[in-house]
């Protein structure tokens, strides 16, 4: 492993990150706007509660976060289909906005991705699964650590 292999490494989420950032202010969204349509958008519908606790904020938060959501007509809030009492939050729209915004860095990625072989593409995109799995048990771990005691 590289010395500065960690550096490089914080460098690179810390780039996403911001960019991320950068793309949600750029379509007038926040940061957790985005990202909260974003699981959505990957995950389908889910209860209020479901998207509180898969974004770490509490329920007004959440609650104002859809608003804003709903509002921009990127999501709506529907009868659960298995029990019409509660309410599920539903993505409806993408941001074109933010397509457009973040198509410049897609196809700069596109390019480089280009330039690996197909098992070194296998590797990667290995390591994004993998670490996508890791990061969101670190998170739920950290949320279940700030409530106790």
């Amino acid at each position: 492993m590289p010395s500065d292999a960690s550096e490089v490494y914080r460098r690179y989420l810390s780039a996403v990150m911001l960019h991320g950032h950068a793309s949600a202010r750029a379509c007038d969204l926040g940061a957790t706007d985005m990202y909260a349509l974003n699981i959505l958008q990957l995950s389908g519908a889910m209860s209020p509660g479901e998207l509180s606790e898969r974004t770490g904020l509490t329920t007004g938060p959440t609650t104002r976060l859809i608003d804003r959501l709903e509002q921009a007509g990127y999501v709506r809030r529907a009868a659960d289909p298995g029990d019409r009492r509660k309410a599920v939050v539903d993505p409806i729209g993408e941001p074109a906005e933010l397509d457009r915004v973040m198509a410049p860095a897609r196809q700069k990625i596109g390019e480089i991705l280009g330039a690996y072989t197909p098992e070194q593409l296998a590797v990667l995109f290995d390591y994004f699964t993998r670490a996508a799995h890791a990061y969101d048990a670190a998170a739920q771990e950290l949320r279940g650590a700030g409530t106790e005691g």
